[in-house]
């Protein structure tokens, strides 16, 4: 049976600081048994969970919603490629939804540049349909200035 990891070992092995190893840990997504003398050691497979942990969160997945994720395998052992294919599925809607809408706003915005308007109906990005035209004819406006 392989070692367990003190946190310097796995932070070195994953990349990822010690900081962050605790801050997993509180956040419920990583577990540490402790010595008699209190200090904290991983299990190996802890870096599966990791890789799982830190992909997840590169594509925009919260933190809450990967630990719901996690917390559907049984016994806490790490994801294999099966749940990892099983998890995303379930996350693919969510971020076509986001890519969907940074490219509306990438093009909105490649629409406006230099524009400086903000109460044309054209503006899209700062005033779509021209709302600001509608409610102070005229002005011009940031979003939420009144």
């Amino acid at each position: 049976m392989p070692e367990p990891l003190t946190p310097a070992q796995l932070a070195a092995r994953s990349g990822l600081s010690v900081p962050s190893l605790h801050h997993y840990e509180r956040e419920g997504l990583i577990s540490a048994a402790r010595t008699g003398g209190n200090q904290r050691r991983y299990a190996p497979d802890t870096l599966r969970r990791l890789a799982f942990i830190r992909a997840a969160a590169r594509v925009g997945v919260p933190l809450a919603e990967i630990r719901e994720a996690l917390s559907t395998l049984r016994g806490a052992r790490p994801p294999s490629a099966q749940d990892w294919a099983a998890l995303s599925a379930t996350w693919r809607d969510t971020l076509n939804a986001r890519i969907d809408t940074l490219t509306r706003l990438r093009d909105d915005l490649e629409g406006c540049i230099a524009c400086g308007c903000l109460s044309l109906d054209r503006c899209a990005l700062h005033n779509p349909g021209d709302r600001v035209g509608r409610t102070l004819p005229g002005g011009s406006q940031l979003l939420g200035d009144r």
